[in-house]
């Protein structure tokens, strides 16, 4: 029987070519630190998933694939009974990945020059999408009360109209901050978006790792309005750790925009997922739920560890709460640090490999985003030598 402690157990992931634990040296300078970055967990796929990668691996023939009824109907069968929304089977186009599908999405739906809304700090990734494809990038920046980001909808607005933006990158539940988004919060931005004509990209890969007492909905649940002015990215990668796998699902269920992106896809020719990652999508959920159930209690516990581990040992550091993923956001600051300064300590002194909070926008600065899912044993030693680091940073 599974149980939340199958998640104890510490893999080597060294020569795997994993991207988290091989390419330290390559992205921080430095090979002898504690990945605890990227959002990859540590941790194995379902039993579920392992087996079905095995039948494909044993059949030996990987060509070309098309995507059985079954492929879909995992999807609409998860989202209706985690999430409580019906899916249509023809609104759901996929990609290789969700960030891939951002980029292409900028590229269909606003032209060189125009407008892009985004709300820092956030996956910094948002910024690339726009900028790389020549658009502007328009920040609405999330507001830090008591330790809960909030979305400042007087500045929202003022910006949706005075930039006369197209797209607005949206990120629920939040990366980095954390925050799963309220009905009353998804309401008022649907409604700004209508008012402006916004197309919002909704990207809600994060939806399943949702802790107690707070609940994911998907943005195009709420109402045949917003529907029509939106488009869904999700993806079981990050829920079941399937990211290198690369299968992510788009459900726009406006049919004019639908197809608006469909001829973008063609030029792209980036619609074919492989047989592998086939196989573990449908997988996963189908069969992934008792997995999921027991992860987010095993991180759970992660989530108070870290936090009563802070508030004893490093006062300094604040924590954000998270409300959903596994992506804990710190607050640094009163370290006071400089940006580059902050980063090299956590990595010459501390020797943890961590996301540097200015990735995220101006707004990230003095922050850094910390990785959870991972073995107690290997967060408990990050922690460590964080603590270790900061004492003797006091102490000089």
């Amino acid at each position: 029987m599974m149980t939340p402690h199958q998640f104890d157990k510490v893999i080597n992931r060294y020569k795997t070519n994993s991207l988290k634990w091989d390419a330290l040296e390559e992205r921080f300078g430095k090979a002898n630190v504690l990945p605890l970055w990227v959002a990859d967990m540590d941790f194995r796929a379902p039993n579920a998933v392992i087996e079905a990668l095995k039948k494909v691996a044993e059949h030996g023939i990987f060509g070309y694939t098309v995507r059985p009824d079954s492929f879909y109907e995992s999807l609409i069968s998860w989202f209706e009974r985690r999430h409580d929304w019906k899916i249509k089977k023809d609104s759901i186009l996929v990609s290789p990945g969700i960030v891939p599908a951002l980029s292409l999405l900028v590229q269909a739906f606003t032209e060189p020059g125009d407008h892009v809304i985004i709300q820092s700090p956030v996956y910094h990734p948002f910024f690339h999408v726009v900028q790389q494809n020549g658009r502007n990038l328009i920040d609405n920046p999330l507001i830090l009360n008591d330790k809960k980001y909030e979305i400042n909808f007087d500045d929202l607005e003022q910006k949706l109209r005075e930039y006369e933006c197209k797209l607005m990158l949206f990120c629920s539940p939040h990366n980095p901050a954390g925050r799963v988004w309220t009905k009353k919060e998804l309401i008022k931005v649907g409604e700004l978006c209508k008012k402006y004509n916004v197309l919002l990209i909704s990207d809600e890969i994060h939806c399943d790792l949702i802790y107690k007492g707070h609940q994911h909905i998907p943005f195009a649940s709420l109402s045949k309005e917003f529907q029509d002015l939106s488009i869904t990215c999700v993806a079981p990668s990050k829920t079941f750790n399937l990211a290198g796998l690369q299968s992510s699902a788009l459900i726009i269920p406006n049919k004019d925009i639908r197809e608006q992106y469909k001829r973008s896809l063609k030029i792209e020719n980036s619609d074919m997922l492989n047989s592998f990652a086939i196989a573990a999508f449908e997988a996963a959920y189908n069969d992934g739920e008792q997995w999921l159930e027991n992860l987010m209690e095993y991180l759970e516990d992660n989530v108070q560890f870290l936090i009563s581990f802070f508030e004893e040992q490093i006062p300094e550091v604040n924590v954000i709460p998270p409300e959903g993923t596994y992506l804990i956001w710190l607050d640094f600051r009163k370290l006071g640090l400089s940006v580059k300064e902050l980063e090299s300590f956590l990595l010459t002194e501390a020797k943890v490999a961590l996301n540097q909070g200015y990735i995220f926008g101006k707004t990230g600065e003095g922050f850094v985003r910390i990785n959870i899912a991972c073995p107690r044993k290997t967060l408990e030693e990050g922690l460590h030598r964080i603590k270790l680091a900061v004492n003797t940073l006091k102490n000089t």
